[in-house]
């Protein structure tokens, strides 16, 4: 018994080396695969880099050319008389945006010019030959997000068309601006100037816009 026992673990430390060596290739097999799988990880992320690197570059161009831009704008004309009959004149990136409140141009619900907003147009109309006679203007009309109750309009946004037509009338029609160099739209509730969370504020989204762009194919 005790010889038999002997050849055994002499079996046994004859073997040892081989299982080592197994083990160990086995290992090292796995320890290349994980190497190799790091190696291509990481060339995954150098190639996003890049692509974000070359990505915010442009993003960096295209802010710095529309900062020149603006800043090589001509300043705006005195436009005190526009806003002492109640409309707003301000730029919005590198168009100018003429603002008729509702409140000075229609009654409640109705898309025919009033008194007051025919004289307003005549003056957005002055503007427009004087200071912007190559420019394209959009007209575009905007409402609060009342439903429609009373008025006989099928939705907010055909009252928004309809009070942008009256407008393109006044200023084709009534002023002499040219039929072609306009475009108009009507946007209804969905693009208000801030939040339908009052009273004053609904009064600020209801109006029209008559928004100058540059003529096509110019620079």
């Amino acid at each position: 018994m005790t010889n038999a026992f002997t050849r055994v673990g002499l079996l046994a430390l004859l073997l040892l080396p081989f299982t080592a060596g197994c083990v160990s290739q086995q290992r090292y097999m796995e320890l290349e695969s994980e190497n190799v799988r790091l190696r291509e990880e990481r060339t995954r992320v150098n190639r996003t880099n890049d692509q974000l690197s070359r990505q915010i570059a442009s993003y960096e161009a295209q802010l710095q050319a529309a900062n020149q831009r603006i800043d090589e704008a001509p300043a705006l004309s005195d436009m005190s008389d526009l806003e002492g009959q109640g409309v707003s004149v301000f730029r919005r990136g590198n168009s100018v945006v003429f603002s008729v409140p509702a409140e000075i141009s229609f009654g409640s619900g109705k898309a025919e010019l009033s008194a007051s907003g025919r004289a307003a147009l005549k003056s957005v109309a002055n503007k427009l030959k004087s200071d912007f006679p190559d420019g394209v203007y959009w007209i575009e009309g905007h409402t609060d997000n009342d439903p429609i109750r009373k008025s006989g309009f099928g939705s907010n946004r055909d009252l928004s068309l309809a009070r942008a037509m009256s407008v393109l009338r006044g200023l084709v029609d009534d002023n002499g601006i040219p039929d072609e160099k306009c475009v108009v739209a009507g946007y209804g509730q969905y693009w208000p100037d801030v939040p339908n969370d009052s009273a004053a504020n609904k009064a600020k989204n209801r109006r029209v816009e008559v928004i100058v762009h540059q003529a096509r194919g110019d620079a």
